[in-house]
């Protein structure tokens, strides 16, 4: 098998992909990390709609790749940011979204855990905003999926200061039925977020976002922290309350954050982990036998594939993200809501494919290699 990929100034390049992927079979759950993907939606292809409409979802396949993620011993983050949320599905979607797929975890005994926002409403007071997370977190908690209390683009244009922050959040713990992760997601996913927490310092931020925790540490399973900063996630962690857990976000070092150090680790809740599922739920089971070198050989390759997915602008990692979901015959098409199929150069997509094809990512590399020779196709690149 030989492919032809355009190189710098578009010249073209043999590539050979490789034969075999990865034999990487389904297997348990995990004993030493709790690990959550952040799963995306697959699009209807065949809905007539445009860019600002409604989102339009193929519910079989989406909740296909569900299946796919349960099956090797993974939880599923449910309509996170991975899912679009914000950048094509709105919260109509997202809400049905919850209902699909917990009832799904439910039926084949999968872990779930869904997002709690504030994106039925673009603005308002702080009253409308804690009215719209209430509402979503009742949905969450009727759905029988584990909350994770998420940032509100609206939030930061509200509050005056910390002390805003440490009212909603409080008044949302005290009436949360069971312990909920909090998730800080930095300005480089999403740039409505800059100086969550009352802050652009992140110090002071973090102070607050701490402070939070040690009010209501009972209703906290645990914090998500997505800034891109390992020292920082693992500063961060070593001051959280006893029982108190990390999960990282942090796809550009995850490695390093999951193995730890003497003195700590991190969960994992990562968006990157929709792609790698297989192999990185059979590191996380080489970790699990205590075997952290092992695991680090696994996944430390992994490392160049992410950070070129979650490359800047950060927030249009999913287009790679589902791009990869196609190739590797998850859906049967490359079409996304809200078009974002477009929000990626085909350089980038080249250097997806030869990343992940140098991993054995794909389970039949031979339809990788069809799909993406008719992706280049349609720029133009003739085989």
């Amino acid at each position: 098998m030989t492919i032809r990929l355009p190189g710098r100034g578009g010249r073209l390049r043999a590539y050979e992909p490789r034969a075999e992927p990865l034999a990487l079979a389904p297997g348990r759950s995990f004993t030493s990390r709790t690990v959550f993907s952040a799963a995306h939606v697959v699009a209807d292809p065949f809905a007539d709609v445009s860019p600002d409409s409604p989102a339009a979802v193929d519910w079989d396949a989406t909740l296909a790749f569900r299946r796919h993620l349960w099956s090797h011993g993974l939880g599923v983050a449910e309509a996170m940011d991975t899912a679009q949320r914000g950048m094509g599905l709105d919260w109509a979607g997202a809400a049905e979204l919850i209902r699909r797929s917990a009832a799904e975890a439910k039926a084949v005994g999968g872990r779930i855990a869904c997002g709690v926002g504030t994106d039925q409403i673009t603005g308002g007071s702080l009253v409308e905003i804690r009215a719209a997370y209430e509402e979503q977190l009742a949905l969450v908690e009727e759905s029988g999926a584990q909350a994770i209390l998420m940032a509100s683009r609206a939030l930061p244009a509200a509050a005056e200061g910390p002390e805003d922050y440490l009212e909603v959040y409080g008044h949302l713990l005290r009436q949360a039925s069971e312990p909920v992760i909090l998730h800080w997601l930095g300005p480089m996913f999403d740039p409505a977020l800059e100086g969550y927490w009352g802050s652009a310092d992140l110090d002071a931020a973090t102070d607050t976002f701490l402070e939070v925790i040690a009010e209501h540490p009972d209703k906290v399973d645990g914090i998500k922290v997505s800034l891109l900063d390992a020292q920082r996630e693992i500063d961060l962690r070593r001051r959280l309350p006893q029982g108190v857990r990390c999960y990282t976000g942090d796809d550009f070092n995850y490695p390093e954050l999951i193995a730890g150090d003497e003195k700590g680790f991190s969960h994992a809740l990562l968006g990157i982990f929709d792609p790698l599922g297989p192999l990185a739920a059979e590191a996380v089971r080489v970790l699990d036998t205590g075997d952290r070198a092992g695991f680090r050989e696994l996944l430390d390759p992994t490392v160049e594939l992410s950070r070129h997915l979650f490359r800047a602008p950060t927030r249009f990692y999913k287009t790679g993200v589902v791009f990869l979901a196609w190739l590797a015959g998850h859906q049967a098409h490359f079409t996304m809501v809200g078009g974002l199929q477009s929000a990626r150069s085909l350089p980038h997509f080249t250097r997806a494919y030869e990343l992940a094809d140098g991993l054995g990512l794909f389970p039949d590399p031979k339809l990788a290699e069809e799909r993406m020779k008719s992706l280049l196709c349609l720029y133009g690149v003739n085989q």
